[in-house]
């Protein structure tokens, strides 16, 4: 496979300097994408890069995956408008197992392969570095004039941020090209990839090989990844959407990608998925002809979802929005874990319940009219029960004066009750 034409027809590059596909059609090259180690995850906002090693690795290249752990602890001034945290060691080599970790289910790391991929971490090699030796041995080679021209400098200089620009975040470029020259002269990395927003930062590492050992390096970059109506990308109300299920559970995020509209559907499934164009051409056809079946949104969040999860983990986010959507069986609900419960009927109107109440048994007709306000009045539900209108857990209720006890509730603490076919109401007991 050829690299460049496998990203171009996925809509994966942005920018790329001359010379860089003859480099890649000549030998095999390693490369390497920086990750920011602020977090012990990923979200969805670092997969694009990270679909370029995955790429980059079958087509037959040597990946290099760099946590920034001394960058990480200064701040990348590109596209932000305030400095950023610093963190301290302990935390970042957490981060950094954590993200190995995650990487791990994307690049092969393990094999005895010439283009297995490694983990770096730029602390390694900055930790010992001096000042005095760092200005001397690298600052000399980059003069202020170039730069000042970079466009994430200029716009932080030209009053977008309201604290301007530390001397810390301005030396990050020169930090970042180090990397690339470290790592250059030590693994015979000649290229580095990234977002649109590193160029610049790329372009200086390029530059600082030329001018220290007049080496060749190359640089390529993949766009910024949005949604059709402008929005950013990755961005929920509930903030980011994770990689770790510990912060966004596997039923949410096979939900997120389930729900993108059908423009960033059809972009998407290029972009976050290893299938071939092929079928994605004719996911894409069929797509068309039936819209409302939402085919392209259906495979792009199974796909996505097993790479990050696992099939187990799909199957279960599959079950689990049909319980909400299709006609799932109160088997089905009994396997939910709470977190994907409550995940599921998140914004359904909530009743909180003493648990008292069901320890000698109380009849449906009283909990679901005196405790819980569910129905108006117990002649409204006795009706809808007799026209076999109101579900419990999934069961259709069989008379409305079933008694109901603490055997009843799912997870020792929830009951669900479905008033017609779209009412869902949660019951708390407490």
């Amino acid at each position: 496979m050829n690299f460049v034409e496998e990203l171009r027809w996925r809509g994966m590059v942005h920018d790329m300097m001359p010379g860089t596909e003859e480099l890649l059609a000549k030998e095999q090259v390693t490369a390497y994408l920086g990750i920011d180690p602020t977090a012990d995850s990923l979200h969805i906002g670092h997969l694009c890069g990270v679909m370029m090693l995955r790429h980059f690795q079958r087509c037959g290249h040597k990946p290099l995956a760099l946590v920034g752990g001394a960058t990480g602890m200064i701040g990348d001034p590109s596209g932000k408008s305030a400095e950023r945290n610093l963190l301290n060691e302990e935390t970042l080599r957490h981060n950094q197992e954590c993200i190995k970790k995650q990487l791990s289910k994307f690049l092969d790391f393990d094999s005895d392969a010439s283009n297995a991929a490694e983990l770096v971490n730029n602390y390694d090699w900055m930790k010992n570095f001096s000042f005095l030796d760092f200005v001397r041995d690298i600052g000399k080679h980059i003069t202020v004039n170039y730069m000042m021209a970079k466009e994430s400098v200029k716009k932080r200089l030209n009053g977008e941020a309201r604290d301007g620009l530390s001397f810390t975040e301005f030396t990050y470029q020169l930090l970042q090209g180090y990397d690339f020259l470290h790592l250059y002269e030590t693994k015979g990395c000649k290229l580095q990839m990234g977002g649109s927003d590193q160029w610049g930062n790329i372009t200086t590492g390029t530059e600082l090989i030329r001018r220290t050992n007049g080496g060749e390096a190359f640089a390529l970059t993949c766009p910024l990844i949005t949604k059709a109506d402008g929005g950013k990308f990755g961005k929920t109300e509930s903030g980011n959407v994770w990689l770790d299920p510990r912060y966004t559970s596997p039923y949410k995020f096979y939900q997120f990608w389930l729900n993108v509209s059908d423009d960033d559907a059809a972009r998407y499934i290029k972009i976050f998925t290893s299938l071939a164009k092929d079928e994605i051409d004719a996911l894409t056809k069929e797509h068309t002809e039936a819209p409302h079946l939402r085919v392209l949104q259906k495979r792009l969040a199974k796909e996505v979802t097993i790479m990050v999860h696992s099939e187990e983990d799909y199957n279960a986010a599959v079950d689990a929005s049909n319980i909400l959507f299709g006609n799932a069986t109160s088997d089905a609900l009994k396997k939910l874990d709470e977190d994907t419960l409550l995940a599921v009927f998140e914004g359904v109107p909530q009743f909180e319940i003493d648990r008292d109440a069901l320890s000698a048994g109380i009849k449906a007709v009283d909990l679901f009219v005196d405790n819980a306000a569910i129905f108006a009045s117990k002649g409204e539900m006795r009706k809808l029960v007799q026209g076999g209108g109101v579900s419990l857990n999934k069961e259709k209720l069989e008379s409305f004066d079933q008694v109901i006890t603490n055997n009843d509730l799912l997870d020792n603490k929830y009951l669900l009750v479905q008033r017609g076919k779209k009412n869902y109401y949660l019951v708390i007991a407490k």
